[in-house]
């Protein structure tokens, strides 16, 4: 039937709109992150199959690696500016910091009236273990070649070189993250306000400042603009049989705990 359709030039097949689900911790490792190696088959199958309309990012992340996200909106530009196929975003829960870098990569970003997006800034987190080992009295030993080679060990107490230099690396970080944002949503972001604080926002109020072009769902925007006939083919977001029944190894359920810790901080 398909091929007869095909044959027939007065018979136009419905719109397509290819659905891409980003959802997760962005991370170069771990069950389920969101890194560049991983979702390259995914997103070039994305654009070129079925010649569609447009590609729709369904994001739900609250962030991770800076490389990554670069890496993934990156690809992104580069598959849409070569299939002549436009972006738009669509935030459920949270684009936050790195998955406010994907829904960046975006020519549109939508979102629900709840949504939480922003978070542009960097963040390093970490715990020190110092005077829990004096105070069992274990000595750890250490040998490097290379005087910042222990940077920042979390078994020895700070060191004010060390926290100048990982701030600013963070800061070069911010500068790049910065960079991204304003280049992307170029005439959209006020001049009088600073959005790159690490703030975050909800719904209409990051309609307000630009950092979103709209308040609505995915369905209902595509239909208004192709038709009610308009086919969704939708990649991602498929779980294992396991992962259906409920079981989950041992670094599944440590996985899980980080993104939990992630998603924690936006308070979901």
């Amino acid at each position: 039937m398909a091929s007869m359709r095909n044959s027939i030039p007065f018979l136009k097949s419905a719109p397509t709109v290819a659905v891409v689900r980003l959802s997760g911790i962005i991370s170069s490792s771990g069950r389920g992150a969101l890194n560049d190696v991983s979702l390259r088959p995914m997103l070039e199958k994305a654009f070129k199959k079925g010649k569609p309309k447009v590609v729709a990012l369904v994001i739900n992340s609250p962030g991770g690696s800076p490389v990554q996200s670069s890496l993934i909106a990156a690809r992104i530009r580069r598959l849409s500016a070569e299939h002549d196929v436009p972006v738009i975003a669509f935030v459920e829960d949270v684009a936050a910091s790195g998955g406010y870098w994907l829904a960046s990569a975006a020519d549109e970003i939508w979102a629900d009236e709840s949504s939480i997006v922003g978070s542009i800034g960097v963040i390093s987190m970490g715990f020190g273990f110092n005077q829990a080992m004096e105070r069992i009295g274990v000595e750890r030993r250490v040998y490097t070649a290379g005087k910042s080679k222990s940077m920042l060990d979390p078994f020895q107490p700070e060191k004010p070189d060390d926290i100048k230099r990982l701030k600013g690396i963070l800061e070069h970080m911010h500068t790049t993250f910065k960079a991204q944002i304003m280049k992307r949503r170029a005439g959209k972001l006020p001049e009088d306000k600073d959005l790159f604080t690490g703030e975050i926002w909800i719904g209409t109020a990051a309609l307000e400042v630009g950092l979103i072009d709209g308040i609505d769902q995915l369905e209902p925007l595509m239909k208004e603009r192709f038709g009610d006939k308009v086919k969704f083919i939708r990649y991602g977001g498929k779980r294992s049989l396991l992962q259906k029944f409920g079981l989950r190894i041992v670094d599944d359920a440590l996985d899980g705990l980080e993104e939990r810790a992630h998603y924690a901080r936006f308070g979901l």
